[in-house]
């Protein structure tokens, strides 16, 4: 029984000396709660940190922490009094909370008046004169999240922004980006949430009417939960639109909806969730969460949001704080005697002084206003791929949800990460596999075409052409599905005078279609609403015109080698030659000689070139044939060899033309060029109405487009088409030019033989896939256009569309044997030479008769006709002269008083 005593005594002073070694330390947390909830988030993360400080006998190995938890309700200032100060009655180190700005207002005026630690961890809005000198906040600093989210709209390079913020304190952190349109040149809308309205499918109403894509909410988790539902419900969840949201905690919202549908969605992250210490701690809170109350809905199950964790942040200072502070006392303070904690400013200021790695990071403050400025912010961003919920713990379920594309810091700025770079690389096609595209064209041979078939057709199969081999390459490029529509005005796109866009332009422009896959011309007007891909086909403007008309060789078309003007020249050169050649041979000497030569002391010389003689020269030279007559003196053999040298390089080039101007049609096209259609009135010209050629004309600033635009423009209703069908009909029909795309002509020339292309291209322009602005299939399409065009898969579909039956080339028709139509002129000219060579021998004749009857004065004419018949017997080469002139004196006895009239009137003539 004694030495039972004995023990129990001995226990007894091992436990109060254990007692007096072992120092409690008591911290207040005063909390809000929401009809909702039973307990609220902050005080589970109070308590939950509380437990590991106690737990972690390195951090505080003689200190106990306590806690004193109050609850009250939202916006109730006075019980949030009277319970604070039955906190510090109980004797406490530092208050928690609350968290709303009138109580939290009437809780820091009792902790200034009694030198208490006044922790809050929830944005708090700032004071012009801060005198609260015993308030501390660990959420980051208002102006720093201000700057951070205007450069994350520069790094977006957005120049168009809806701001939606839910109450007035959003102002004050949006005030940065607010004063940003007039540098940064970004148009900025602020809109308004219906104060205690969580509907606000209204407003997305209008922001969906007038096409508002970049969209930031600053807005608590609570009301981003019910605003992505009503996105969702409003066909707003797509991958064109762009939202940004404040809040802290979007990472901590259950997206799981929302991860397919292709949105962008950017955001903050304050946790560290790489850091393996934070993973770890957010783990074991979710394992007691799930076994604890169910949690407000719109959050992942077990996740904790920013608050808690900067609640579990705050805690930790504290016992960091407490752990520097040796011989502090607690001690009771009473409200009513204004009598302060003589410790309270030797614990603030160690506490300003404590650095902890916390769960939002490093944690410093500022020790002039025990605000929380230098902190680093996650840019996170919203992916699809991951593996789903399933029984994923909770760090793994957001590092798989999000992709950190960027850290900002308070102090640094905006610094990309390499992770996001190389996840953002790896494969172009993961946000296309599995989804389902509406593509949206236009019937247009041979690009998209309706396919014939004997059964009926759906959905796809019923088209065919080159857009769908190409739609169907990009498919197995990119892995996405697609549904082929018509556009419904059947048109291309283009502005009216309102600035209002038709076609396929504006289907995509409404988001009614994913994508253009047609010959839509890429152009500036349009880029400016749409985006393009690259081209994958280049192309230009031309003209489509008929075929013209043959024209054949007439009977004189063997003169064609030679122009009309070269005729006259050479005819003249003839003459001239002659002239010349005659001149020259009459005065030098060398061509004179004695007719007689056995006669040498005769007196008498003769020279053959006459003027008759020497044109005779010229045209045997000309005719290749020469002549009897041959040049004896230097100068007139110079004349002939220069002749000789003419003739040859006239009649080899004559020779050479013949044959082509006898066998081949001339094509005579009344049209060459655009300018030629510009300068006349007569042919109609004109494009597809709405289409990028009329387009081009009518922006265009050269003279000469301009005066076809005017023509065109005049002539609205004739000129005009409504697509290219109809235009083909026009110029096959009508006297009609048409102005289209250089690669439709080429397909249409190679089935109808009787259209052409006249001249070369006007412009320079290509073909492109189409896309909504800001489409996130732009550059996907872009890098499968152009594996295609590498592959050479874009010409071999050009190849197997365009190929056609062909037409004869006119310059390689074979030379056909020669008609009477082609070379019965000749025969004119001979016969015509024939009558000509008859009259002149007949004049030969008469003229030789007359000059001997001057002669011999008196011949009968019986005996001119008699010689006549002689000269025309057949059987004679050999004849006599008609009569010597001896016997002409004695047989004229006629003629004797006309001679001696003639001799006495020569006598006269002398004498006088």
């Amino acid at each position: 029984m004694e030495e039972r005593r004995r023990l129990f005594f001995c226990l007894l002073v091992a436990a109060q000396l254990s007692l007096s070694s072992t120092q409690v330390l008591r911290i207040g947390g005063i909390f809000e709660t929401r009809e909702s909830e039973l307990v609220s988030m902050d005080e589970m993360a109070f308590k939950f940190a509380v437990n590991n400080i106690n737990h972690n006998k390195s951090l505080m190995p003689n200190t106990t922490l306590t806690y004193d938890i109050q609850r009250i309700n939202l916006f109730d200032g006075f019980e949030a009094s009277r319970r604070v100060c039955d906190q510090l009655a109980l004797g406490v180190v530092a208050v928690f909370g609350p968290s709303h700005s009138s109580s939290v207002s009437a809780v820091q005026s009792i902790c200034n008046a009694l030198e208490v630690p006044h922790i809050q961890t929830r944005w708090k809005h700032p004071s012009v004169d801060n005198k609260d000198t015993f308030f501390i906040n660990l959420y980051p600093e208002y102006t720093a999240i201000a700057r951070a989210i205007l450069d994350v709209v520069t790094f977006f390079k957005w120049r168009k922004l809806t701001v939606v913020y839910e109450d007035s304190t959003g102002l004050m952190r949006l005030q940065e980006l607010i004063k940003a349109p007039a540098k940064f040149n970004l148009k900025i809308k602020i809109r308004q949430l219906t104060p205690g309205n969580q509907d606000a499918r209204p407003l997305l109403k209008e922001l969906k009417k007038d096409k508002e894509f970049f969209i930031l909410f600053d807005c608590s988790y609570r009301m981003a939960s019910e605003l992505l539902k009503q996105l969702s419900s409003m066909g707003m969840m797509t991958e064109y639109y762009h939202f940004f949201f404040t809040t802290l905690d979007l990472f901590a919202l259950d997206l799981e909806p929302y991860r397919y549908s292709g949105v962008n969605m950017t955001g903050f992250r304050l946790l560290n969730v790489d850091d393996p210490w934070v993973a770890a701690t957010m783990d074991k809170w979710a394992m007691e969460r799930l076994q604890g109350p169910k949690q407000e809905s719109g959050l992942m199950d077990g996740v904790m949001t920013t608050d808690a964790a900067l609640m579990y942040d705050a805690v930790f200072m504290v016992a960091v704080a407490s752990q520097r502070a040796t011989q502090m006392t607690v001690s009771s303070l009473q409200c009513h005697r204004h009598k302060p904690w003589r410790f309270g400013p030797r614990f603030m200021k160690l506490f300003k002084e404590a650095q902890w790695d916390g769960l939002t990071g490093r944690i410093v403050l500022n020790k002039t206003d025990g605000l929380r400025r230098n902190f680093d912010l996650d840019i996170i961003s919203l992916k699809e791929d991951g593996t789903s919920r399933g029984n994923l713990e909770a760090g793994s379920r957001l590092t798989k949800r999000w992709i950190k594309i960027a850290v900002w810091n308070s102090y640094g700025g905006m610094n990309l990460t390499e992770k996001s770079s190389r996840e953002k690389n790896i494969n172009v096609t993961d946000s296309l596999a599995n989804r389902t595209l509406i593509v949206t064209t236009i019937l247009e041979n041979p690009y998209v075409m309706q396919k014939k078939s004997e059964r009926e057709l759906i959905g796809n199969d019923r088209y065919e052409g080159y857009c769908l081999d190409l739609l169907k390459e990009l498919s197995n490029i990119l892995g996405f599905t697609y549904e082929v529509r018509l556009v419904a005005d059947g048109k291309y796109g283009a502005q009216n005078d309102k600035g209002e866009w038709n076609g396929m332009v504006r289907e995509l422009i409404d988001h009614i279609a994913d994508l253009a896959v047609a010959p839509l011309t890429i152009t500036y007007v349009r880029e400016k609403v749409i985006d393009f891909s690259k081209p994958f086909m280049t192309l230009g403007i031309s003209i489509l015109y008929r075929k013209p008309n043959g024209t054949n060789p007439g009977v004189f078309s063997f003169l064609n080698p030679l122009s009309p003007d070269i005729w006259m020249y050479v005819l003249l050169a003839c003459t001239g030659v002659s002239c010349v050649l005659f001149v020259i041979a009459r005065f030098t000497p060398y061509e004179w000689y004695n007719p007689h030569p056995c006669n040498p002391s005769s007196t008498l010389i003769q020279n053959n070139f006459t003027l008759l003689n020497s044109f005779w020269f010229g045209v045997g030279a000309l005719m290749r044939q020469g002549s009897e007559l041959m040049p004896k003196a230097l100068s007139t053999r110079i004349v002939g060899g220069i002749w000789w040298f003419f003739t040859l390089i006239i009649i080899s080039s004559y020779t050479a033309n013949l044959a082509a101007f006898l066998t081949v049609e001339r094509m005579d096209a009344p049209i060459a060029s655009a300018d030629d259609l510009a300068k006349q009135t007569r042919i109609e010209y004109g494009a597809v109405r709405d289409g990028s050629t009329m387009t081009f004309f009518k922006k265009s600033k050269i003279s000469t487009y301009e005066k076809m635009w005017a023509f065109m423009s005049s002539r609205k209703n004739t000129a005009l088409v409504k697509n290219n069908r109809e235009g083909i009909t026009r110029v096959l029909t009508t006297d009609y030019a048409m102005l289209m795309e250089s690669t439709s002509i080429e397909y249409i020339s190679q089935r109808n033989c009787n259209l052409t292309q006249i001249g070369g291209l006007i412009d320079s322009k290509g073909y492109g896939v189409g896309t909504p602005i800001g489409s996130p299939y732009r550059d996907k399409v872009t890098i499968a256009v152009l594996q295609l065009q590498e592959e050479g898969k874009l010409h071999m579909m050009k190849e197997k569309w365009w190929r056609g039956n062909g037409c004869p080339e006119e310059d390689t028709k074979e030379a056909s044997a020669l008609g009477v139509e082609n070379i019965g002129g000749i025969f004119i000219v001979l016969a015509a030479g024939l009558v000509l060579s008859v009259f002149v021998a007949i004049g030969e004749f008469i003229y030789k008769a007359r000059r001997n009857a001057d002669i011999e004065e008196c011949v009968s004419f019986s005996s001119r006709m008699e010689e006549l018949g002689i000269s025309l017997q057949c059987h004679k080469d050999i004849r006599r002269r008609s009569r010597p002139h001896s016997e002409a004196r004695t047989v004229c006895a006629l003629c004797q008083p006309k001679r001696v009239a003639k001799r006495e009137a020569a006598r006269r003539d002398s004498s006088t």
